[in-house]
């Protein structure tokens, strides 16, 4: 069984139909990751899998349960949503956002020593942990929205446009990162216009033109197909991995 199952997803806004009938898998411990060009439907695919959305038409399941109607009852049947754009809470601190995460959790043992794996994880935001959100940099602000997802103690791990923004070191940074998230356990869909970067670190991808699935398979293939290439990778032909 999948760890989530979108099956025949269809969204819409007023007459604009945002998806059309997507369906896809994602596995315990992958990361599967959806490109697209702008408009394609990717976001609006992680917002209805998070309940942030109404669906038209299908579903989605996470371990085997019928999800997405209510986000508090996705974040706590093990889905959390990192948004495009981080939406960290910008007056109030590090530390409160990070408790914000680990609203909906009562094991006080485990939450304590979730603290300590995200300051280790991000040193950074140990430092700025009595700071406000609003006046760190884009990157902090990207890895205190990536911690707040971890104090979630979340399996799944929606992240959206994770790079978006964020200067190229920066970029390799937050994707040795969702790498590090694997190794914790988490499994990650991620949805990246950095298309190169994201077939490089995916087991699996999806691509998504117009509101369909149009292309899917290991992320290495899908790298490789001509017609990928041209549309996303640009000069980049190659994707290790």
């Amino acid at each position: 069984m999948s760890l989530l199952a979108v099956r025949d997803l269809h969204v819409s806004y007023g007459g604009i139909r945002a998806l059309k009938g997507v369906s896809l898998d994602v596995e315990p411990g992958e990361i599967v990751t959806i490109i697209g060009a702008n408009g394609a439907g990717k976001s609006t695919l992680l917002n209805a899998v998070s309940g942030f959305l109404k669906p038209s038409g299908g579903y989605a399941e996470f371990k085997g349960q019928r999800i997405g109607r209510v986000p508090s009852k996705v974040v706590k049947a093990g889905v959390c949503h990192v948004p495009e754009g981080r939406l960290v809470f910008s007056n109030l601190t590090v530390q409160d956002n990070l408790a914000l995460g680990a609203y909906l959790r009562r094991d006080r043992k485990k939450i304590s020593a979730d603290y300590e794996r995200v300051y280790a994880l991000f040193p950074r935001l140990k430092e700025r942990m009595r700071q406000q959100a609003g006046t760190l940099s884009g990157g902090e602000q990207q890895m205190l929205a990536m911690g707040r997802a971890l104090m979630t103690d979340g399996e799944l791990i929606l992240m959206d446009e994770p790079s978006l923004g964020l200067a190229p070191l920066l970029v390799k940074t937050v994707f040795d990162i969702i790498g590090e998230f694997r190794g914790l356990g988490k499994t990650i869909l991620l949805v990246e216009q950095n298309a190169f970067k994201a077939l490089a670190i995916a087991d699996r991808a999806y691509v998504l033109e117009q509101g369909k699935v149009v292309r899917e398979g290991k992320a290495s293939e899908v790298a490789q197909d001509p017609a990928i290439r041209a549309a996303y990778l640009g000069s980049k032909s190659t994707v290790a991995g």
